[in-house]
């Protein structure tokens, strides 16, 4: 962490006011300590009062003040005049763009009906409840977010599991970090990792590269093949009902499915489960020893890395069902119920964030774009598959979408995004509103400027039952406006027949917590925390009231998935090979999206210092496999798939399994999921989520350094 300026708050003109992080997901947002001097910040570290982040930041946190101030910022809204993606624009009112606006969105909703206007939410995620609100009320179901290919599935997965999301308890006897890279992706989770270690806590890491905290922490480390968790969930599952080692009581009261899970589960003995993960089957036994001696358990996951692949939702399930038959779900040291309070956050409390967002969908209206495609997402979601949006779009018939207003698209996370552009080519109106003059931007009829996290009012939720409004610590840059302020003023100039939403973003805060025991008159006063007064979750009592799933227990059938056999699912949580190419043409497999610690997507490659710290695209891969194609630190590698190939610096390093290659997404240079296949036979069918971390590839050498 950087050194702290020593000055006192006041000297030589600096104030220091607080502020959050909002450049990653809202499960973070840790809190900044800005150091203001004549109306810009000249400095900003973490807050050490903070009640979440307690004065830590990442690197990406770190380069706050570089990202408000970046060159590229938008600054006032643009209208394009020059041809789609040229990038030309000329600076207008914003009277201007939002008559202009609304008038196009009219105009497709009277010629084509307003469901054939799609609502789109990227980065930052905190507008979203009003964004999908502003969806349902001009008309549309169409409204999807970057969640298409993030996080979604695991809540999918919990979904046909138990109801509703759940999450990771640290006051037990065995972790299993499934994908647990927190030094990377969510470092607040690192120091009670560390206290829980020195109580005794046991770890397995599964995992298939070596990262900082397997080797800090781990007392196991299971390393599986790209896709293949499912089938080592599925063993490890098997072993323990050999072994008796489950819990019959918890099962027969609490569990269905359970003879079915069984019945299925035998196949995959430990010599099974090593052919088909690489991971040694003694390892295997030692982890279902561990799970054996624990008397509690509870599993760490990423909602991002286990879903990305083909069969990437019933790898989910698959490692979720050895916490129902060991019966570590809703107990003391197990997994922990948890639903978001407000804005993706589980503060402790309940608000009508839910009945906000979907009180005016339009029921009448076609189907969100992925219905038909993704029907089990569609009947749990509701929301557009935005993965699906491109075949909509390309196929040009009376169920395509033909405008698209967006809120930090971006278009570089999807598969074979070259078919974006032809998206964007195609439409009548495409309106983003951003931060930056982004790629995805640059193809916009209009981009209308939004501010950061430093610039705006905020109302932000936080465990332990805390909101904080949170102040703006500068003046928004240019005419930049809080996306909230931009979705409920365009709402008035359309005309939309909604009174919450085009009384803004403060007035539907108060909607949304008119049940929750909090004064947010109160809170909108107070310069800091306010508590909400809420009953803490009583363990067990979704044990004893049954569980929101069509049986009332925790299901490993899922019978929402059973119910619906023309969806041609599996309800039990099964295991497919997660590649489907030819293994001699392409026989690497790729993991498109590996964590790096100074960037997320592509958000921070245009910010200097963040992108200094890796400047250029890079294959990782193992020693041995560089031995063979000749090649050292330094060199190129051309990495092909199917439709494609880019030229990377080739790093060898021990941390990645032979036969593997890891490739950070997002350098617009060598975009690698431009590369990756737009391919239905690589995308979950219960998700939609693409294979984006078990693609395939070849790999040659091509030049030797020096």
């Amino acid at each position: 962490m950087a050194e702290k300026i020593k000055k006192l708050p006041g000297e030589d003109g600096i104030e220091i006011k607080h502020s959050q992080c909002a450049i990653c997901s809202p499960g973070l947002h840790c809190g900044l300590s800005c150091y203001v001097k004549d109306g810009k910040v000249i400095k900003v570290e973490g807050w050490d009062e903070h009640p979440f982040s307690k004065g830590g930041l990442c690197t990406k946190g770190l380069s706050n003040r570089e990202f408000l101030y970046r060159k590229d910022r938008v600054l006032y809204p643009m209208k394009r005049v020059g041809e789609r993606g040229e990038g030309k624009f000329e600076r207008i009112s914003w009277e201007q763009a939002y008559t202009e606006i609304a008038e196009k969105m009219n105009a497709v909703k009277d010629k084509y009906g307003a469901d054939k206007v799609a609502f789109y939410s990227g980065y930052n995620k905190w507008y979203r409840n009003m964004l999908a609100r502003f969806a349902h009320s001009f008309g549309s179901q169409s409204y999807g977010t970057e969640s298409s290919s993030c996080f979604v599935a695991g809540e999918m997965a919990w979904q046909c599991r138990t109801g509703t999301g759940m999450t990771q308890n640290l006051e037990t006897d065995l972790l299993i970090g499934w994908a647990n890279n927190g030094f990377y992706s969510k470092y607040t989770m690192m120091g009670p990792l560390e206290k829980a270690k020195a109580r005794g806590m046991k770890y397995i890491v599964v995992d298939p590269r070596v990262t900082p905290g397997s080797i800090r922490y781990a007392d196991l480390h299971l390393r599986p093949h790209l896709g293949t968790d499912g089938a080592l969930a599925l063993t490890i599952a098997n072993c323990l009902i050999k072994d008796d080692a489950v819990d019959h009581d918890y099962i027969e009261k609490y569990v269905h499915g359970y003879e079915e899970y069984k019945a299925y589960v035998s196949y995959f003995t430990p010599e099974k489960g090593e052919e088909l993960t690489g991971v040694p089957a003694r390892d295997i036994l030692k982890a279902v020893e561990m799970i054996k001696e624990a008397k509690t358990m509870s599993i760490t996951e990423c909602s991002a890395p286990i879903p990305h692949h083909r069969n990437g939702l019933q790898n989910y399930r698959a490692q979720m069902s050895l916490l129902a038959i060991t019966g570590n779900i809703d107990v003391p040291g197990g997994q922990k119920p948890a639903h978001f309070s407000f804005s993706e956050r589980n503060a402790g409390f309940t608000t009508l964030e839910e009945e906000f967002m979907y009180e005016t969908f339009p029921q009448d209206a076609d189907k969100s774009v992925g219905a038909d495609i993704h029907p089990l997402w569609y009947y749990l979601r509701h929301d557009m598959q935005a993965n699906d949006l491109p075949a909509n779009v390309l196929k040009d018939d009376e169920k395509s979408i033909k405008a698209l207003y967006a809120h930090g698209l971006n278009f570089r996370m999807f598969t074979d995004n070259k078919k974006w552009l032809e998206v964007f080519k195609k439409l009548d109106l495409y309106v983003d509103v951003d931060l930056f003059m982004t790629d995805s931007a640059k193809w916009a009829d209009y981009v209308l400027p939004c501010c950061t996290s430093m610039e705006r009012y905020e109302l932000k939720a936080y465990p332990g039952q805390l909101l904080w409004y949170v102040r703006p610590v500068v003046e928004p840059l240019g005419e930049s406006k809080r996306d909230v302020d931009i979705i409920s003023e365009l709402a008035n100039y359309i005309g939309v027949d909604d009174e919450i939403l085009c009384s803004g973003y403060e007035n539907a805060c108060k909607y949304m917590f008119r049940e929750t025991d909090v004064d947010l008159d109160e809170v909108m006063a107070t310069d800091g925390f306010v508590k909400v007064k809420a009953e803490p979750y009583k363990v067990g009592t979704r044990l004893e009231k049954g569980w929101p799933t069509p049986t009332g227990k925790i299901e490993l059938v899922s019978e929402v998935i059973a119910q619906h056999p023309e969806w041609g699912l599996d309800a039990l949580p099964t295991y497919v090979e997660p590649y489907t190419a030819d293994s001699e043409k392409y026989p690497f497999r790729l993991c498109a999206g590996t964590r790096i610690p100074n960037a997320i997507h592509s958000r921070l490659h245009d910010s200097p210092w963040e992108r200094s710290l890796t400047p250029e695209p890079q294959a990782e891969m193992n020693p041995a496999d560089c031995d063979r194609l000749g090649v050292e630190l330094g060199d190129d590698v051309l990495v092909e798939t199917e439709i494609g190939g880019f030229t990377y610096k080739v790093v060898p390093t021990l941390t990645v399994k032979e036969g593997e290659v890891y490739i950070y997404h997002g350098y617009r240079e060598k975009d690698i999921n431009s590369i990756l296949p737009y391919d239905k036979n690589n995308w979950d069918p219960y998700s939609g989520y693409p294979a984006y971390r078990s693609a395939y590839c070849n790999v040659k050498g091509v030049k030797t350094n020096g």
